[in-house]
């Protein structure tokens, strides 16, 4: 049986998420996952680094503000430091870690 590599990156995530003890909604994990398009696949831009604060920043402001529409600064940057200590991992999948940001955010129906 030939697994996509979509469905292989999905095994991934729920593997790195059972880690930090996140049971995932697998439904909103694969629409956040699946809007971030090719880049998922691509090693530059499918992880995270939380030790880099303009990364941080551009998550922030290409994530919660463009994607989510969130306008309140402050609340995005307390979403994504919160990602940060809950995605203990060193290697922090983006779509995992995107989806811990839309939790913290409560805008799950963002992806309905």
């Amino acid at each position: 049986m030939h697994v996509s590599k979509f469905d292989e990156k999905m095994t991934a995530y729920e593997a790195s998420m059972a880690k930090i003890n996140v049971k995932p909604d697998l439904e909103l994990l694969r629409k956040v996952a699946k809007g971030l398009g090719p880049s998922i696949y691509n090693n530059d831009s499918n992880k995270v680094a939380c030790s880099d604060k303009t990364e941080l920043q551009r998550v922030v402001d290409n994530f919660c503000k463009k994607k989510l529409g969130m306008t309140d600064e402050d609340k995005a940057m307390n979403a994504v430091q919160a990602a940060c200590q809950k995605y203990t991992e060193r290697s922090k999948h983006r779509p995992v870690f995107y989806y811990l940001v839309v939790k913290e955010l409560g805008l799950e129906s963002h992806y309905n």
